[in-house]
């Protein structure tokens, strides 16, 4: 599986403080079938549980965007 990080992606790791090897390592413990997917799970370190958007194409994955939800549920 090759994980693809958009720019938008990118940019919102780094304004959050949000390692790519952190959304790699929750994608490889995700089944992901073919199309767009919403993950939300808590992580140790963050406050809020973090949303990660992806598309699934064949075998690469695209990570639209990445942040921690603020707003609805607590970790």
């Amino acid at each position: 599986m090759q994980i693809k990080f958009s720019r938008h992606a990118r940019r919102r790791a780094r304004l959050f403080r949000i390692s790519e090897r952190t959304v790699s390592d929750i994608l490889k413990d995700s089944a992901l079938s073919q199309g767009k997917h919403e993950i939300i799970k808590a992580v140790k370190g963050f406050k809020y549980p973090l949303k990660i958007v992806v598309y699934v194409e064949s075998s690469t994955v695209t990570v639209i965007t990445n942040y921690p939800l603020r707003k609805g549920r607590k970790g």
